[in-house]
């Protein structure tokens, strides 16, 4: 299959965009990663895989309205936020957190608004960041899933239902022994849960996704999987929680973004990378514990700051070699530009 056979085509570019939407939220500009991740989601829960195309798409075509800059719209940046936040208004309001629940009218107008607002503040953030040379990452869905989900409690006619899943360690309060399953689950949902899929099968499949596009970033997420999961353990955090892979998604997507994404791969960035991981784990437990008196998910806060904190600090450290947002494709080209120019 050609990458770009569609990217341009009259009818089907809208929906070569929304593909690379859903794959941008794994760094992935590939619209077949983007249908295999929706296919992931689908095998988890068709309301899921639906909410995640009508996010992606209302966010898109915002963007297209507004005459947003046509080569990021092209590459599907204005579309994963919307999906993200899409996906978190319904797993955050649903009887059961695993498959969800058909939203009613007044929620499918309220996700679409939420969809479209993340266009803006994505463009608005990427501003702001743009003389530092950071990517705005997925900040704008974390903002806007607060906001959207903080007024559901106000609104009579949208039902904020059990604001579903434990959101914070200190709900789980039962003590299970780490067993060999805890292990492999752990892992797997984890990379899930960065699409609120609690389903540690379709976490291996979101992997397979991000792998036809860049093996580099499929081996990152699933290091940082394990790193994220092995901290939790270590320091004694609830089965449970390590099962349901609330420790390891933002350090998944910590791993992939600071190991070859946004800096060239070397062995010191993958160490760096790694550290990150750890880190964004910790942090993870830090945020949802300052959120639980609200009753607020952590999102991909933690993700976000450490990220942010990693790479702005990067130009101090010679090892480090930054690859700006604007520049970088695949870990592989990344890493492939830079060995052509010094030995140029």
């Amino acid at each position: 299959m050609q990458v770009d056979r569609f990217r341009d085509h009259p009818f089907l570019s809208f929906v070569d965009w929304s593909l690379r939407g859903i794959g941008q939220v794994v760094f992935q500009n590939n619209p077949l990663s983007g249908l295999i991740i929706l296919a992931a989601v689908a095998l988890n829960s068709w309301i899921y895989a639906a909410i995640c195309v009508l996010g992606v798409a209302a966010s898109t075509a915002t963007a297209v309205i507004l005459k947003a800059d046509r080569a990021i719209l092209r590459d599907g940046l204005y579309g994963f936020n919307g999906a993200l936040v899409a996906l978190a208004l319904v797993a955050f309001t649903s009887e059961d957190f695993r498959s969800g629940a058909v939203p009613s009218p007044a929620m499918l107008a309220y996700l679409i608004c939420a969809a479209a607002m993340t266009t803006m503040a994505f463009a608005s953030i990427t501003a702001v960041l743009a003389p530092h040379r950071i990517a705005a990452l997925t900040m704008p869905f974390v903002l806007v899933g607060w906001l959207f989900l903080f007024a559901i409690l106000k609104f009579d006619a949208l039902d904020a239902g059990p604001m579903g899943k434990p959101v914070s360690p200190e709900y789980f309060t039962q003590t299970m022994p780490y067993v060999f399953s805890t292990w492999y689950r752990g892992v797997g949902t984890s990379i899930g849960q960065i699409f609120f899929q609690d389903n540690w099968i379709t976490g291996y499949v979101i992997l397979a996704g991000i792998a036809v596009n860049s093996r580099i970033c499929a081996a990152m997420g699933l290091l940082g999987a394990i790193a994220g999961t092995a901290i939790a353990a270590l320091y004694g955090g609830p089965e449970t929680a390590v099962r349901d892979g609330l420790f390891g998604y933002n350090s998944a997507l910590t791993a992939m973004a600071l190991g070859g994404v946004f800096l060239v791969l070397t062995w010191r960035s993958l160490l760096y990378a790694l550290f990150g991981a750890a880190v964004a784990s910790w942090l993870w437990v830090s945020i949802t514990t300052f959120l639980s008196p609200l009753g607020m998910p952590a999102l991909t806060s933690s993700f976000v700051l450490v990220t942010w904190l990693m790479l702005l600090g990067q130009g101090a450290f010679k090892a480090l070699v930054p690859v700006p947002p604007a520049q970088s494709t695949t870990p592989e080209e990344n890493r492939a530009r830079y060995l052509a120019s010094q030995s140029s």
